[in-house]
């Protein structure tokens, strides 16, 4: 698939870029909760997030292109 005029080809970033994110967003999450500290786990839980957006906006794309 060749990228339309005026797009950027990501080339996976989004998605590598999500999944980077709910690792790191798991692994404080985790170490918050053992910790007890409650500011690791909300960081955690953000990133978490921000991985989950970053996902599905790559999703939405890829699902709009083949639409169109």
């Amino acid at each position: 698939m060749v990228p339309v005029e005026g797009q950027k080809p990501n080339l996976l970033i989004d998605y590598l870029g999500g999944l980077i994110f709910i690792l790191l967003g798991f692994l404080l999450t985790a170490t918050g909760y053992r910790a007890a500290s409650t500011g690791y786990t909300v960081v955690g839980i953000v990133l978490i997030a921000i991985g989950i957006a970053l996902m599905m906006r790559k999703i939405v794309r890829r699902n709009q292109s083949k639409q169109s």
